[in-house]
């Protein structure tokens, strides 16, 4: 894709005339090796790559402290440094009463950088910062490995400046960890694949047994393309290929499911109740809400599923392409789906083994393999999902790219004088209409608007001239602008993300288009139908509890906020945690004077307060510092708290305080409120609040309950 890759024969000329090591292969030598690169590297290739590094940190990590990150998993993070057993288990809260519902590895990592360093925004955000970062490195070392060092400073530069990842890393959320290990178990398949040794297709069966144990079924979306690749392309016999995916596939498994097992094997009443889940297993949520769930729209927990929530639009094949999600992940698809059918037909006569060919089918089927899922999932969507798709993206327009470079250059045949400018031109029509979709958003889009339009026509000329008058150097300044053309649009968009703060529920980049997302780098431009807007809680934290610039504890526990969890629409909504809460606090006021009330008078309960989701309980423990119960999970409706267990930790005097609001409620959560409102006394607003407008004798929804209450 550009003059950088010089052909065969001459590179190694010039690689020549380099230094080789000292006899002694002595510390400075390997010192500056590490910023020159191997020998057989061009000189410009490793400070290209600290260069690329360097750009991604700083996306990541600009002004750090503006990072609000997601209130549902820093909470969980805030309890697990509290309590070994809220960290093993991934609770909500320090006393362990329900867990959040994903699998906790992104919150253990998480967890240990606050243990070590103290708990505030900078020492959760930077192991994502690190896994952003090394994902990068990692694309590019693969990359290179098989294509060259232009195609791997290529494909590192395209993830760098892909706006979602930039967005999502800029958060709390468990997806760049995900990626992370998605991308050292893809390194690891293609090791084996190149070598035929059984181990490294086990650590690649590990890595993704550690993904699942991230964000569960998501991280098996690769594997189809992982078999079929070991399968196909290894240099070993067909027995052998099979025993090893055998082997692989125990360690999958085991990988996968250790946590799991643990979990369900221990009996309810020593654990948390499982978050999201309809039964109290982690099968359940496997299955269920992080499985078919997410695919079908089938809910595996009544009311928290629904019919497919969608923060991405409506599902089908132009999903990606659409107002929400075009801006965000979809700027080199044309040319990404150009590169790889190009890329496979020029490989098409290279043997079964053939490590290029290897490397384009498993980079190639993670892009197709993420789109379809992504583009057709009926159930909850969120824009940053798609962050997984990102490395199959880049790779395939670095790779790709040189492929179809070289065949243009070298003028293999006819046909392919056109391959690549139609590649390039596809995308940069794209990325204008893209970038028409936000006219007036700011200056910034408006002239990389012109930037990616001329680049590109630029190119495409340059391309076209340079082949057929046989100059080789004007194609590489055409490339070279292809390359401008292709990323101005995406660099707008990170370069937002970077300089804003992130909304925790859903990170986007870029402005709004008027579809629901965007704004602000991140935060909800306007909501989706039947959502509100997030809103920054307003209030304090105690010292060295919550992170700062995250916000603080909600002024209102029925409303959605920008520091929620990722799990659903339905509890964004604006009466939707009252409905869902069965009349357990969904409506009620929780302010700062009511959480120092409850500190004052918690009288040694275990926890401070219990409230009827996950949200209101976050913020809640994030101002207090003290753990909260989670009645009813993320959207109100988990059967976590039964009237049984009620009556017991009040009892026992681990629970003094209760919400409930005014309206009605079914089911269980309906018999609790009643119950509570019969045999508890009520908190009038005028015991914790001297304001005027609440001084009143009205009652506030809090109840107190004592042992004597309980018959």
């Amino acid at each position: 894709m550009t003059t950088l890759a010089p052909p065969p024969g001459q590179e190694s000329t010039r690689r020549s005339h380099r230094a080789g090591p000292p006899a002694d292969g002595g510390l400075n030598f390997r010192a500056r090796r590490l910023f020159t690169g191997p020998e057989d590297d061009p000189r410009w290739a490793r400070p290209a790559l600290w260069g690329i590094l360097l750009l991604a940190t700083a996306l990541y990590a600009w002004n750090l402290t503006s990072i609000t990150g997601n209130t549902f998993y820093d909470a969980a993070v805030y309890s697990g440094t509290k309590s070994w057993k809220a960290f093993f288990f991934g609770a909500l809260d320090s006393g362990s009463f329900i867990t959040v519902d994903k699998p906790p590895f992104a919150l253990w990592v998480m967890g240990l950088s606050a243990r070590v360093f103290g708990y505030g925004t900078w020492q959760l955000m930077l192991p994502m910062v690190a896994a952003g970062t090394g994902s990068v490195a990692l694309l590019y070392r693969s990359v290179k490995r098989d294509f060259g060092a232009v195609a791997g400073t290529i494909s590192a530069l395209v993830l760098t400046l892909t706006p979602i990842t930039v967005a999502i890393t800029r958060d709390t959320n468990p997806d760049p960890i995900l990626v992370l290990l998605m991308m050292l178990g893809a390194v690891a398949l293609l090791k084996a694949v190149r070598n035929g040794k059984l181990m490294p297709l086990v650590w690649s069966a590990v890595a993704i047994g550690f993904a699942f144990n991230t964000k569960m079924m998501q991280a098996y979306v690769v594997l189809p393309a992982f078999f079929l690749v070991y399968l196909w392309a290894t240099n070993v016999s067909l027995g052998k290929r099979i025993r090893n995916l055998a082997v692989a596939t125990v360690a999958l498994i085991v990988s996968s499911a250790w946590w799991m097992v643990i979990v369900d094997l221990i009996p309810a009443s020593s654990r948390p109740y499982i978050g999201g889940s309809t039964d109290n297993t982690v099968w359940d949520l496997v299955i269920g809400y992080n499985g078919f769930g997410r695919i079908f729209g089938a809910s595996s927990s009544v009311g928290s599923q629904g019919n497919g929530a969608s923060f991405g639009g409506s599902s089908g094949l132009y999903r990606m392409f659409n107002e929400i999600m075009g801006g965000q992940i979809s700027w080199l698809i044309p040319f990404a789906a150009i590169a790889l059918i190009g890329g496979l037909v020029l490989r098409g006569r290279a043997p079964r083994t053939d490590p290029k060919r290897a490397a384009l089918m498993l980079w190639g089927g993670w892009f197709v393999l993420h789109f379809l899922t992504f583009s057709l999932a009926e159930g909850t969507f969120h824009p940053y999902y798609v962050t997984a798709m990102a490395p199959g993206i880049a790779a395939l327009a670095g790779a790709g790219g040189v492929l179809l470079y070289r065949a243009f250059r070298e003028g293999a045949a006819a046909k392919w004088a056109w391959v690549l400018p139609v590649a390039i031109a596809a995308s940069t029509v794209w990325a204008v209409v893209l970038l028409q979709r936000v006219t007036g958003s700011g200056t910034v889009y408006t002239v990389a608007e012109i930037v990616v339009a001329v680049a590109g026509i630029a190119s495409v000329l340059g391309l076209l001239v340079g082949r057929f008058t046989r100059r080789h150097r004007l194609m590489g300044f055409a490339a070279l602008a292809a390359i401008v053309a292709l990323l101005a649009g995406p660099a707008a968009y990170s370069v937002s993300a970077a300089t804003s703060s992130t909304n925790g529920t859903n990170p986007t980049a870029g402005p709004s288009t008027g579809g629901g997302m965007g704004g602000g780098g991140g935060g909800m431009g306007g909501a989706p139908s039947g959502t509100k807007s997030g809103t920054k809680p307003s209030g304090s934290a105690p010292s060295g509890t919550r992170p700062s610039g995250s916000g603080s504890a909600p002024s209102g526990t029925g409303s959605s906020s920008s520091s929620t969890g990722e799990s659903t629409s339905e509890s964004t909504s604006e009466s939707g945690a009252q409905q869902a809460g069965g009349g357990m606090g969904g409506g009620t006021q929780v302010s700062s004077e009511m959480i120092a009330y409850l500190k004052k008078h918690q009288d040694g309960a275990t926890w401070l307060l219990a409230v009827s989701t996950d949200q209101t309980a976050s913020s809640i423990i994030l101002e207090s510092g003290q753990p909260v119960i989670s009645m009813g999970g993320w959207s109100g409706s988990d059967n976590a708290m039964t009237l049984a267990k009620l009556k017991s930790l009040v009892k026992s005097g681990k629970l003094h305080y209760i919400i409930v609001s005014s309206d009605g409620g079914q089911g269980t959560n309906s018999e609790i409120a009643t119950w509570v409102k019969a045999h508890g006394t009520a908190v009038k607003s005028s015991a914790y609040s001297t304001s005027s407008s609440t001084s009143t004798s009205t009652s506030s929804g809090l109840y107190r309950l004592d042992a004597s209450d309980v018959s």
